[in-house]
């Protein structure tokens, strides 16, 4: 009797010891748990130890830390009909555990979905040009969406960055024409500008010398001895109309006298 009544408290304590271990919880800093008592949300747990009440309550356990998912490439066709594949990469986390749980089957699974959606319907209203040089403003854009989207399961969605916009082969192609003719138009603006600043400088000269005499005379000079720099030219010397005229009366002084 005496060792049926041992074994029997033997087996009793091994029972509330298995019952004691299975209901204490240790959480660490960046995980909480979401508690149920008899199916009904009842609060929200964690981090640190705590005891559940075996069979009554159940736990689920929920990651805090922010989860870097790669949305896969989605075939988007920008506004002005070019078919483009864009990648990007999402930064989100759990903010309310208990919405976490409870709102969504998968909260994982429901954020990665609606990236990909929010993805092609944000970018498909641009055109191509502004998926290359404008990605900062869509990645604003596209966070903000799902932002406002997820904030009822509980999800912040800190980041989005798109990765990767892949080209067809033809459509590289007429990018590369295109960027070379943009950058032989600004060749040939910046050659007209500047034949247009030298015809102002050189009319400013032209006004300048038509006023000044002695100024045509120096100028005169100093393109002749320019050209007296190079011995293999001949130069034919002009004179001026004003020294033959003098030179004409001053011999037809001399015949008089």
């Amino acid at each position: 009797m005496l060792f049926q009544f041992g074994f029997s408290f033997g087996f009793l304590v091994i029972i509330l010891a298995v019952l004691l271990a299975s209901s204490v919880r240790i959480l660490r800093e960046y995980e909480r748990g979401v508690v149920f008592q008899l199916g009904r949300f009842w609060a929200v747990k964690g981090p640190g130890l705590f005891i559940l009440i075996p069979v009554l309550q159940q736990m689920v356990r929920v990651d805090l830390r922010t989860i870097v998912h790669d949305v896969p490439k989605q075939d988007v066709i920008s506004r002005d009909n070019v078919s483009v594949r864009v990648s990007a990469v999402l930064y989100f986390r759990v903010i309310d555990p208990a919405k976490a749980i409870i709102q969504v089957a998968n909260f994982f699974e429901a954020t990665s979905q609606l990236a990909q959606t929010t993805l092609r319907s944000v970018l498909g209203k641009h055109e191509l040009d502004e998926m290359l040089a404008e990605r900062e403003r869509l990645n604003i854009d596209i966070q903000h969406v799902l932002d406002a989207q997820t904030d009822a399961w509980g999800i912040k969605v800190a980041n989005v960055e798109i990765k990767h916009v892949d080209l067809d082969e033809s459509m590289v192609r007429a990018i590369a024409r295109q960027a070379e003719a943009e950058r032989e138009r600004r060749a040939k603006v910046i050659h007209a500008e500047g034949e247009l600043q030298a015809s102002e400088k050189l009319m400013q000269a032209a006004q300048v010398l038509a006023r000044q005499g002695g100024a045509m005379q120096l100028r005169y000079l100093q393109t002749l001895s320019a050209i007296a720099s190079d011995k293999t030219a001949t130069i034919v010397f002009p004179l001026p109309l004003e020294m033959l005229q003098s030179f004409v009366r001053s011999e037809g002084g001399d015949s008089k006298a």
